[in-house]
């Protein structure tokens, strides 16, 4: 017999779904079935799965411990990779990294290595999370491999709740740098639909609504200008694939160095030059209190902040 004690971080989900997080090496019917006959019991009473969770909970479970151990999967040592994360904000809940650029966010082929499973290491050493555990901390917004910025992790289910919600209702500010071909000299909003080419992991921008294409909204204001290039600040409205990337390019402004966007190629940059700088979150964020009102920054890559110089001057 093992009891499982029910934490923050597990509070707040139907107590199904954390049976097949916690047992994930379990089929559901088997874990309904140990319901059933009562192998598995919420406070010491019969529970059927729908109950929403608590903190402090107690969870029995009449298994034996190979039994335990098997559906657990902890025959199975995970160790995660570590490398210096540069964290810019760090609760119980949320966790946000300065991604560099070149990184994945999240794998695109089962052998990737991605940010995902750096920021798994990193809770992993802080002894803050195991591969044991039922929940499983995430991303919540990404960036392509070649834009570097803020990425939030949650951390709890409350937190990855929290900043899905946020991310979905555009409740959260999110702001860019960028530099692009051109002379844009007045601050805008531009509207349109997106299009995205699975084959050629391209988008298209459009001005009238379509088949597969979606809503995409961008806002923008000129920076600084030397009259052949432009340093701009992107308020990323909604947040589709490649849209700051698409958006630009369709005004004739591609994004500098972005030659898949049509940017010229140049010999002093192998990239397009795009940062996910400002998150601005709103003045109530209910259980997450820590982060009302709070306005957090990433400092732009070495390269970025050099070519800034390069263009416009110290």
């Amino acid at each position: 017999m093992r009891e499982v004690t029910i934490g923050a971080k597990e509070s707040g989900q139907r107590f199904s779904k954390f049976l097949e997080k916690y047992f994930k090496e379990a089929q559901t019917s088997f874990l309904y079935k140990m319901l059933r006959k009562k192998n598995i019991k919420l406070n010491d009473k019969k529970a059927t799965g729908s109950e929403m969770l608590q903190t402090g909970d107690k969870v029995t479970v009449y298994f034996s411990d190979e039994t335990f151990e098997k559906f657990r999967g902890e025959t199975k040592k995970v160790i995660y990779p570590v490398i210096d994360l540069d964290i810019v904000y760090e609760d119980e809940d949320v966790l946000i990294v300065n991604k560099p650029a070149g990184m994945l966010s999240q794998k695109a082929k089962p052998q990737d290595v991605t940010l995902v499973e750096y920021i798994l290491g990193y809770l992993q050493k802080k002894g803050e999370w195991s591969p044991k555990d039922s929940l499983k901390p995430g991303i919540c917004n990404r960036l392509d491999r070649n834009t570097s910025g803020l990425v939030i992790a949650g951390k709890s289910l409350r937190g990855l709740q929290k900043m899905s919600e946020l991310l979905k209702d555009r409740t959260m500010d999110k702001y860019y740098l960028t530099i692009v071909e051109g002379v844009m000299k007045e601050p805008s909003v531009v509207r349109g639909y997106l299009k995205k080419d699975e084959q050629t992991n391209r988008v298209q921008i459009f001005s009238e609504d379509g088949e597969d294409r979606v809503w995409i909204e961008t806002g923008y204001e000129p920076l600084r200008t030397n009259g052949t290039v432009t340093l701009l600040k992107v308020k990323l409205v909604t947040g589709k694939t490649h849209q700051i990337r698409g958006h630009l390019a369709s005004l004739g402004h591609p994004l500098l160095g972005d030659v898949k966007y049509g940017a010229a190629k140049r010999a002093d940059t192998k990239h397009y030059f795009l940062h996910a700088k400002t998150l601005c979150f709103p003045e109530n964020m209910g259980e997450l209190k820590n982060l009302s009102g709070r306005v957090v920054t990433a400092k732009e890559p070495d390269y970025f902040a050099k070519m800034i110089n390069k263009q416009f001057g110290k």
